[in-house]
């Protein structure tokens, strides 16, 4: 898999990125064997949406 470390203000780092097959995957950085997948809109949604604030009440 192929993808960006992603760091923000909390301790853990998440991995951002594609896998073979194109689709995007999510995993926390250090344990890459166990991700998330979904399609490329799903997670170009939930970033802008993140970005956004709609995610602030997570925190």
């Amino acid at each position: 898999m192929r993808g960006t470390g992603l760091v923000g203000a909390v301790p853990s780092c998440l991995r951002l990125g594609t896998d073979p097959d194109g689709n995007a995957y999510i995993a926390m950085a250090g344990a890459e064997d166990t991700y998330l997948t979904d399609t490329r809109e799903a997670l170009r949604t939930m970033i802008l949406d993140i970005e956004a604030g709609r995610a602030d009440h997570l925190l």
